[in-house]
């Protein structure tokens, strides 16, 4: 009796195994007292190592373990796309409350852990492992909202959280399981042939109501209107280096899995589920600019704006199209330089007004210190959509995408959403230079230590301000660099045109 060992492609799987050896060397770190301090360099240099890994691999187009995982352009791009959210996360975290209080070097393995996730998530091709690279990817950022153990608003965004992704976990799986018990498989593409093969199944209530609760779930995970009551709490209440990667990374992988699953498993039921994406996409847009214009927390508005922004993405999946597909990852990448650049900003002014995120804190901050103000207002305008942006660009993008595929009227309400947004984003940037700042404002907002938990009530003595956080450099370089990205991609945008193709391309087989 011989036995044949499997083949491992180590070379495809490196992304994977350099997140994990690295998750494993944070965590080791915490036990010896002069290594743990240098856990931030671990950190980058995992995501430093698995970014060279993704770059090495960008050509590849492989099935791995046995067809769970596929590492191809789409994996790739915005496995690419974690990393960067990941690593700036790591720097805005530098002498955060949230990272001193649970620990350093746990803070630190918990967003490896939900790096590893999504890496997994994007290169899923099985229903198994789309949920467990989901679960791993929320699990860890459930705990890393209610890591800033001295702020009740923290500690609540995160049970918030938990509650409400469980919610969705639970309908995604319900979902799941309704798509299996009607294709007979597991895999994406044996999905797609068990549908067809099956007598009727394209068109069975089991498989719709399936696609249903599956989109549901996905809905969930990217804050998409009517599922977007999370939202603005958590995003308010969380840590804001936890915000920041959190609004980026968690759209970019779980678009990388909703484009896969949708059109590659779902795409034989493509003229039944494309109604219903582009009626959520819709009311999205809707629904997040509207609930913007009334925010007073820049945090929450950026929950807000994030709810129409996801709108404005899940219109590229709508179209089924190569076009669409590339698109929204054009628009995912915008994305990331956009809310970095606002996020990184955000979390200067809190460091300088005892953790005060309110929009009128930035009164003046333009005449004061006009190097944190410029990457906020390239950012409100990129988010904006206004021109020379890379938001522009992929607005336009995604409306091309549509208006070629028959969606025009999701392309107009894409168009009105935008004109809507104006209300809040320039309302940013016209307190940012035509506001004069007053000693009220720049002393901040004091921190209500009589609402805490009485068990850590008495340890919230400190507000842990820092006058000089403009200065740091790991805060300011993160913001300069995404602004710059989000300015230089709306005035020579091909660079990364191609980047976002490169993502198509490795679906042209399914779609055209």
């Amino acid at each position: 009796m011989s036995f044949d060992a499997p083949t491992i492609d180590y070379a495809g799987l490196s992304p994977i195994i350099s997140l994990t050896v690295g998750l494993v060397v944070v965590v080791l770190a915490a036990v010896f007292d002069s290594v743990k301090r240098f856990g931030p360099v671990l950190a980058l240099l995992t995501f430093a190592v698995t970014a060279g890994c993704l770059i090495w691999q960008f050509s590849a187009d492989v099935d791995l373990v046995s067809g769970a995982l596929r590492l191809d352009g789409l994996a790739v791009t915005l496995s690419l796309l974690v990393v960067v959210a990941a690593a700036v996360a790591v720097l805005l975290a530098i002498g955060d409350p949230s990272e001193t209080q649970a620990g350093r070097s746990d803070w630190l393995a918990l967003l490896l852990g939900s790096v590893l996730g999504m890496v997994i998530l994007a290169q899923a091709t099985s229903m198994l492992t789309f949920f467990v690279g989901l679960e791993l990817l929320s699990i860890p950022l459930y705990v890393l909202c209610g890591t800033n153990l001295r702020r009740r608003e923290s500690l609540e965004s995160g049970l918030k959280y938990l509650i409400v992704g469980s919610v969705g976990s639970a309908t995604l799986l319900y979902g799941l399981a309704m798509i299996y018990g009607a294709s007979g498989a597991t895999g994406f593409q044996a999905i797609a042939d068990g549908l067809q093969a099956g007598d009727g199944m394209l068109s069975d209530s089991l498989t719709l109501v399936g696609v249903g609760l599956v989109a549901v779930g996905l809905a969930f995970k990217v804050s998409i209107a009517p599922f977007h009551q999370w939202t603005p709490d958590v995003y308010q209440g969380a840590p804001t280096p936890v915000t920041s990667f959190m609004a980026v990374a968690t759209k970019a992988a779980a678009f990388a899995v909703f484009i896969r699953f949708f059109l590659v498993a779902l795409g034989p039921l493509a003229d039944q589920w494309d109604v219903m994406l582009a009626a959520l996409a819709a009311l999205s847009i809707v629904v997040g600019n509207v609930g913007a214009l009334a925010q007073t927390s820049l945090k929450r508005m950026l929950g807000y704006s994030g709810i129409a922004q996801a709108g404005y993405m899940l219109a590229g999946i709508v179209t089924a199209t190569q076009a669409g597909v590339d698109a929204l990852v054009f628009y995912l990448a915008a994305y990331v330089a956009m809310n970095v650049a606002a996020f990184s900003v955000v979390v200067i002014r809190e460091r300088q007004t005892g953790f005060s995120d309110d929009i009128s804190t930035l009164r003046g901050l333009g005449r004061e210190k006009p190097v944190v103000a410029w990457p906020l207002t390239i950012a409100m305008l990129a988010l904006a959509g206004l021109p020379p942006t890379a938001g522009f660009i992929g607005k336009l993008y995604l409306m091309e995408a549509l208006i070629d595929d028959d969606w025009t009227w999701l392309a107009v309400i894409i168009a009105i959403g935008t004109m809507i947004s104006l209300g809040y984003y320039l309302r940013v940037v016209a307190t940012l230079w035509m506001s004069p700042a007053s000693d009220a404002d720049a002393a901040g907002a004091a921190i209500d230590t009589a609402a805490l938990p009485p068990q850590i009530a008495g340890a919230q003595t400190d507000p842990f301000e820092d006058p000089q956080a403009d200065r740091r450099w790991y805060l300011v370089l993160p913001a300069a660099i995404a602004a710059a990205a989000a300015l230089f991609f709306g005035i020579i945008p091909q660079p990364l045109v191609e980047f976002a193709q490169h993502a198509g391309d490795a679906l042209s087989v399914w779609i055209s």
